[in-house]
């Protein structure tokens, strides 16, 4: 029998490591909370279609990149937390056609490649990905920072896993509903003809993005279905060429987000004056939003986790780090009690309780990439991609900057050397600062954000004004594509070709403002908000974007960016838990707070009471551990199973509920149960007091298992005005 990922067990004496690091103060997102513990997302940028290996004590994780370059992403990790960036498969797509250079009205949006499939055998390593119209590509190399070498294996398979057998053999596994197995040449030249096979009948509710391995002789493929919603599957055999059985081992965790609106548009790039409509957004609804294709991956003690790609609205999708456990010798998403389901913080993997074991090293906390960027180095940082290959000769960084030359384009999107970085959540703000005195007459240069719509604010040389019929000699414009209108047309006066472009996005809320500054400026004024939206036209999400081009049809002059900033507004959660307050908590799906009665049940009353028994405290138990405490002296417990009633209360702390603290921001939060894996919730409709027997959120978090802390005395304050 496997070993079972970890076996939670509450002891009243939990003794806590002195090698737990301390929470820091963080300039950039990362899942770690400095205390043993980690929060999902992963990354709270764009990174989907994550695979995932361990060779030794290093995790490597392959991700998709369509149509932008460097590609196929390659990060490294040594805790399954913090992560680096540390390769890229290519620097530029080596074939001829002009569409993945976006030359002669030709691009390969929401194509290019994607869906990789990274392995290590025969002392290299391997990743396996799809190219629209050129079929499936290997890239290798004997080690992970490169070089690769790239081999066209040509054929139609796509989202594939690819498995190195016992016996030297190399099968890949494709297909959506009706899932196929092809052998390969082990020189990978292609598929080796007459060997494709399916495996998995079409009709057992399997999808595609597979991941296979092979686990004490038995073969496991990992799937995600979209139809009707999303689900990740495992299918079993002891033969690579079945039969399977299969079973779905996560459905419905949205982690409380819905789905995004969808760009509302036919055909794929459209030229300028085609207006957009957004979908209609239905918070209610899973869609195929939640976790979903990923991998799976064990550590070297033994526990299993799987690494999952999530929609993150307008973010586009990132990745989630979920708990497994065996059962029956099916690995489950989540734990016993509440399998298909997993916490969005939990403890970090190869620890026990957020403890390190003695005399084992602590990962540094970190983010998988430095945002900001002063030009003044020969490389461009690791976060930037071109959007489609770029022309060499038509960029340089130059004497502390970078330099666009401007080429013709009809609109942002047809722009060629524009580079791109994904936005990061949940809010941020970029600034840049523009030189525009190498501009000529048509040329236009800027700050804008690639999607479909897309958007930019920008400066325009010699542009005429649209009402007055006057040409001047810069004009500040703000461009949405959304509406085919600007939101400012104006001209400006830089007397030294100055100008400092800001945009600050609310992604979780699907929303983005730019403003702007010159020289004298003592603030950024702002210019608009602009609504985001997810949509499968690129098939990524937002990305900031550095564009310089030409509207007469020729090569113009040149723009220069310098300083560019990224300010993470709510990367730091060291202060998210209200450790040392006293503060009510309203249940977001009634609008009320809880209220521990004196019958001894946990209810919900009326939001004006600030009585006491609305008031409780947070003992503190360590790594994110906590217990709750009525300012009255009572402790919150649960009794039985954890049915509605069930949270009561006691007056020794002894018996108290044990909960993991599961932050949401802004002050939302869930408490998960280390007894049972179930949320303490009450539900909307029903009247019924407080239980543990909530799964966890719906989308719209309303479904009683989403509090928010308010701090009494604020609240006191806010009554008496």
């Amino acid at each position: 029998m496997r070993q079972v990922f970890i076996l939670l067990t509450m002891v009243a004496s939990l003794s806590m490591s002195a090698q737990t690091p301390t929470s820091t103060q963080l300039k950039s997102w990362t899942a770690d909370n400095g205390n043993g513990t980690f929060t999902n997302p992963l990354f709270y940028d764009e990174f989907s279609d994550p695979d995932i290996i361990r060779v030794g004590d290093d995790y490597y994780l392959a991700g998709t990149t369509m149509h932008t370059v460097p590609g196929l992403v390659i990060l490294h990790s040594k805790d399954l937390v913090n992560w680096e960036n540390v390769s890229y498969c290519f620097d530029r797509f080596d074939f001829e056609d002009d569409a993945f250079s976006l030359k002669n009205q030709q691009e390969v949006y929401g194509q290019g490649i994607w869906a990789p499939c990274i392995r290590y055998a025969n002392d290299q390593f391997y990743v396996f990905s799809n190219v629209n119209g050129k079929g499936l590509q290997c890239y290798t190399s004997k080690k992970i920072e490169g070089p690769w070498k790239h081999h066209n294996m040509k054929g139609r398979i796509y989202d594939l896993g690819v498995h190195f057998d016992d016996d030297g053999k190399i099968y890949a596994i494709h297909g959506y509903g009706e899932v196929k197995c092809t052998e390969l040449n082990p020189d990978m030249s292609g598929p080796i003809e007459g060997t494709e096979r399916v495996i998995i009948p079409e009709g057992n509710g399997v999808g595609e993005g597979h991941h296979m391995y092979k686990i004490d002789g038995m073969y496991y493929l990992i799937s995600t279905d979209y139809k009707p919603n999303g689900r990740t599957l495992c299918s079993r055999s002891n033969s690579i060429w079945g039969p399977y059985e299969t079973r779905v081992i996560s459905a419905d965790e949205t982690y409380g987000y819905h789905a995004a609106r969808l760009t509302q548009v036919q055909g794929r790039i459209v030229p300028n004056g085609t207006t957009f409509e957004l979908g209609p957004l239905d918070v209610n609804a899973t869609a195929c939003t939640n976790a979903h294709q990923g991998g799976i991956v064990s550590t070297p003690d033994g526990q299993w986790w799987a690494l999952m790609m999530q929609d993150f609205h307008s973010i586009g999708r990132t990745v989630c780090l979920m708990p497994m456990t065996w059962k029956d010798g099916w690995p489950m998403i989540g734990f016993e009690g509440n399998f298909g389901r997993a916490p969005r913080t939990w403890f970090k993997p190869d620890t026990q309780m957020g403890q390190y074991p003695a005399g084992a090293s602590v990962p540094e906390m970190r983010a998988p990439y430095d945002r900001n960027e002063n030009f003044d180095g020969k490389k461009l940082g690791r976060v930037w991609q071109w959007n489609h290959n770029p022309e060499d000769k038509m960029w340089g960084l130059k004497g502390g900057k970078l330099r666009l030359n401007t080429m013709p384009a009809e609109q942002l999107m047809w722009a060629r050397n524009t580079l791109t970085q994904r936005v990061i959540g949940p809010n941020s703000i970029v600034t840049v600062e523009l030189d525009v005195r190498g501009l000529k007459d048509g040329d236009v240069a800027g700050l804008g954000n690639i999607n479909v719509p897309c958007m930019w604010l920008g400066i325009e040389k010699g542009a005429i004004d649209e009402t007055t019929g006057q040409k001047s000699n810069y004009r500040l414009r703000l461009y949405e594509q959304r509406t085919n209108t600007y939101l400012t047309d104006q001209p400006i006066d830089l007397p030294n070709g100055k100008i400092w472009l800001q945009c600050s996005g609310e992604f979780d809320k699907d929303k983005i403002s730019y403003l702007y500054k010159t020289e004298g400026m003592s603030h950024f004024e702002y210019l608009g908000e602009m609504p985001l939206s997810y949509q499968l036209i690129t098939f990524q999400g937002s990305r900031h974007a550095l564009f310089a081009y030409n509207t007469k049809g020729k090569n113009g002059g040149y723009a220069e960016f310098d300083n560019f900033t990224c300010q993470e507004t709510k990367a730091d959660r060291s202060n998210n838990i209200p450790y040392g307050k006293t503060f009510r908590m309203v249940n977001l799906a009634t609008n009320r707070p809880a209220e521990a009665t004196a019958h001894g049940v946990l209810y919900d009353t009326n939001y004006n009471n600030t009585s006491e028994q609305t008031q409780f405290r947070i003992i503190d138990e360590g790594h994110g551990m906590v217990k709750l405490q009525c300012v009255d002296g009572r402790y919150v417990m649960v009794s039985g199973e954890g049915l509605a009633g069930d949270v009561r209360f006691t007056h020794k702390a002894e018996e108290a509920e044990v909960f993991l603290w599961q932050d949401y921001l802004d002050g939302d939060f869930m408490l998960y149960s280390l007894r049972n894996h179930r949320y303490i919730g009450k539900s909307p409709t029903t009247g019924s007091p407080y239980s543990m027997e909530l799964p966890g959120p719906d989308p719209a978090r309303k479904n009683g298992s989403v509090l928010h802390w308010e701090d009494i005395n604020e609240v006191k304050a806010t009554f008496k005005k």
